[in-house]
């Protein structure tokens, strides 16, 4: 016999001769009150009676007497069970605990013992039982009962069954997903003889929704259900002649999930994950509809040593998004490196906005130099991000989280500030010298959620920098698509006298019928152009270059605007930018970005060009 709860040892059991010595009067004992024997037949009678099987015990652990109930549920006679150790009866010795509460019981040091058994029938067939032991008053026997409690256990079966079951695919749902996760993970750390991984295929179906929603929730199931299957039969498969094969369940939704315990490496999950995605593409015939969907699917491998439940699905999650962002009806291998970089930006945009605050940001500067006479003319303000973490960030790392949240705003606003904090410092240090203007990038994010024009109003008044001297710089697409609010913010600002900039000019739309209505002031030709310029070892620059630039720049200066080339790196670009009449240059050949000491030391002078 096997059973559950509490207990084990091994149950012993002592033959005895005269079951009535057992039972005379122990001297310290108090005397047992007397009955009549009328009373003593209707107790034997009733216990006889008894639907619930019971037995009288004795201290030493044996049968006094049995009634015809325990009898018929151990598949014997009454009188077959008298001497008999009822622990052998009862499986009482299969656990430790439940045999000392047991000893304790027969010592009259414990109450009561309830446990839980499974026994088996003589005809073979096995049923669950509650067994329950306690003392019987005025004597020093213990009443055993055993209850058959089969039906409940069954019904308890079936509850968990539906509990852990999901009604639509039969599929295991994500609880019984999670505990079967749980267990091979927890497994993994203490048994032998397997390979100490897991995989997983975490997919959803590309196109379900469309299903769902032009065909209805009942062709919807249908659909899920047929799936459902389709996947059982790749798992059955890909784990064939394994014990209990692959899990296959429904988390929820479209979503389903292929678990494999022990497996053999990333060749295996991609097999399998290869299968799945064949098999869903297969069109479905479904009550005369015929659908056809994909399926898109993060593949995680890795060792369990180290691995949570939690992280699994994490990096299962994150593959999945990678797989419909790559364009679905694919399946996709965990990639550390990218989800380094996935996890990078996260920590990044949680630690923006604070960083503001923090002081972690400052601004270097970059020369604007004409180019006729050498002499800087304005900086361009780049911000750079000291990270604590992740060291000196460029605004290519960080400038496009701080669109996307909002944080530009914050942001946008101190360097506008501390940029023209700068500027008019300079020009206080250096009175005698031509004021240089600042030039500073203006995201479209910042126009649309801030007030810009009353920010710029209130920088320039509370720095005491004149307008003329402040330079903004927006991307070519955000000004040629600007309407409404953006363009009177455009206007307004020119109208107090700050100087607009169209930044890489050139690859944008390129739509020139704005530039006579927008209130620019510059054209900045983005540094494609002047890399064109370049003379090669052994070759000939090409003229269509200069022709292009050169166009650019005559009509710029019929529209009253001037020019500055980006990516000014070498002489000879600087000087066939000089001939078609490029006004300003700025790049790698006057400066990088430097810190504002270097500015003021270059005030004043004319660099190489």
């Amino acid at each position: 016999m096997s059973g559950t709860s509490e207990g084990t040892g091994s149950a012993a059991g002592s033959t005895r001769s005269d079951i009535t010595e057992r039972h005379q009067a122990v001297p310290d004992t108090p005397p047992k009150p007397t009955r009549t024997e009328s009373e003593l037949r209707d107790y034997r009678a009733a216990f006889n009676a008894a639907h619930l099987a019971m037995a009288v015990v004795d201290r030493s652990g044996h049968v006094v007497a049995a009634n015809a109930a325990l009898a018929g549920l151990l598949g014997t006679e009454p009188h077959a069970l008298v001497e008999q150790a009822a622990a052998d009866l009862v499986d009482l010795g299969a656990e430790a605990r439940t045999w000392q509460a047991y000893q304790e019981v027969l010592r009259g040091r414990q109450a009561r013992l309830r446990c839980t058994r499974r026994l088996k029938h003589p005809d073979g067939h096995s049923l669950w039982t509650e067994v329950t032991l306690g003392p019987v008053p005025g004597t020093r026997d213990v009443l055993l009962s055993v209850a058959d409690i089969s039906d409940r256990r069954d019904l308890q079966a079936r509850l968990r069954h539906l509990q852990m079951h999901d009604p639509v695919t039969r599929l295991p749902n994500r609880a019984l997903f999670f505990e079967r996760l749980s267990a091979a993970l927890e497994a993994s750390s203490y048994e032998q003889g397997g390979t100490g991984r897991i995989g997983l295929c975490y997919l959803d179906l590309d196109g379900f929704k469309a299903v769902n929603d032009t065909l209805g929730h009942r062709v919807g199931d249908r659909l899920l259900t047929a799936v459902a299957a389709r996947l059982t039969q790749c798992a059955d498969q890909s784990g064939y002649g394994r014990t209990g094969g692959h899990l296959v369940a429904r988390l929820g939704g479209d979503e389903f999930a292929l678990l494999v315990e022990d497996s053999t490496g990333t060749e295996e999950l991609a097999d399998l994950a290869r299968s799945v995605l064949a098999a869903v593409q297969e069109p479905f015939d479904l009550a005369g509809q015929r659908l056809s969907v994909s399926a898109s699917i993060g593949v995680v491998e890795r060792a369990t040593d180290g691995t949570s439940a939690t992280g699994l699905m994490q990096a299962a999650d994150t593959t999945l998004y990678w797989a419909k962002a790559d364009g679905k009806a694919r399946w996709t291998l965990f990639d550390p490196e990218r989800n380094a970089h996935r996890m990078t930006r996260q920590a990044l945009s949680s630690t923006l906005r604070p960083a503001v605050e923090r002081g972690e940001f400052a601004l270097e500067y970059q020369p604007l130099v004409d180019l006729e006479s050498g002499a800087v003319r304005g900086v361009e303000a780049l911000v750079r991000w000291n990270h604590p973490q992740f060291g000196t960030l460029t605004p290519n790392r960080f400038i496009g989280i701080a669109e996307e949240d909002g944080s530009i705003v914050q942001l946008g606003r101190w360097v506008l500030r501390t940029a023209c904090r700068q500027a008019r410092r300079w020009q206080i240090e250096q009175p005698s010298d031509s004021p240089v203007f600042v030039s500073v990038n203006v995201a479209v994010r910042q126009v649309w959620d801030s007030d810009l024009v009353g920010d710029v109003a209130e920088i320039l008044a509370e720095t005491g920098l004149a307008p003329q001297l402040l330079q903004l710089e927006l991307t070519e697409s955000a000004v040629m698509g600007s309407a409404g609010r953006p363009l009177q913010a455009l206007q307004a600002l020119s109208d107090m006298g700050v100087r607009i900039a169209i930044d890489d000019f050139g690859t944008g739309y390129s739509n020139l019928a704005y530039l006579s209505r927008l209130p620019v002031s510059v054209l900045k030709l983005d540094g494609s152009f002047v890399r064109g310029f370049r003379y090669d070892e052994g070759a000939h620059p090409n003229p269509a270059d200069e022709t292009i630039v050169e166009a650019l720049v005559q009509l710029a200066h019929r529209l009253g605007l001037t020019v500055t080339a980006e990516c000014v790196e070498t002489a000879g670009q600087a000087a066939r930018l000089r001939r078609v009449g490029c006004d300003t240059g700025q790049g790698w050949l006057y400066s990088r970005a430097v810190a504002p000491e270097r500015i003021a030391e270059m005030i004043g002078t004319c660099p190489g060009a």
